[in-house]
């Protein structure tokens, strides 16, 4: 009975505390963040092919994934990411950004622990299981289109 009573109350003290955010903006959002982002990796590529006209396209792809990757570092350092990715949702996740931005934000978060047992011990702590579960996955997957 007292557990009930206690219950009713966390919940209505966490609702009341809960940001309400509105679906239809927060998805329009995300969405146009996410293309402008997408559009943007598209134009280094172009750019990158044009400029360099020898270069293979797999190349060029590879250069434009560090290009956007040290962007988003760049802007998780100054703090703009944090900003980008409140206002846009999984619009600035979802694309390689968001993968950047779980590896810089912890590095910058323990810094103050050192080199060694702070920034690289930590840098994983987030994007860290997502590489194991991928690289496992992807084991597996090999393995039975091995055999099958």
């Amino acid at each position: 009975m007292q557990d009930e009573v206690r219950n009713k109350k966390y919940n209505s003290y966490v609702e009341a505390k809960i940001a309400k955010t509105h679906a239809w903006p927060s998805l329009f959002n995300a969405f146009w963040v996410g293309g402008l982002i997408c559009v943007f990796g598209q134009v280094c590529n172009d750019l990158i092919l044009m400029w360099f006209p020898s270069i293979s396209t797999q190349s060029a792809w590879a250069y434009t994934l560090i290009i956007i990757i040290f962007i988003a570092a760049l802007l998780t350092g100054l703090g703009v990411f944090d900003k980008i990715g409140a206002f846009a949702g999984a619009g600035t996740i979802v694309p390689i950004t968001g993968f950047s931005n779980s590896i810089t934000s912890p590095a910058l978060d323990f810094k103050n622990e050192g080199i060694i047992f702070g920034m690289c011990a930590k840098m994983f702590i987030i994007a860290g299981p997502v590489i194991v579960s991928g690289t496992v996955a992807s084991m597996i997957v090999g393995i039975i289109y091995l055999f099958v």
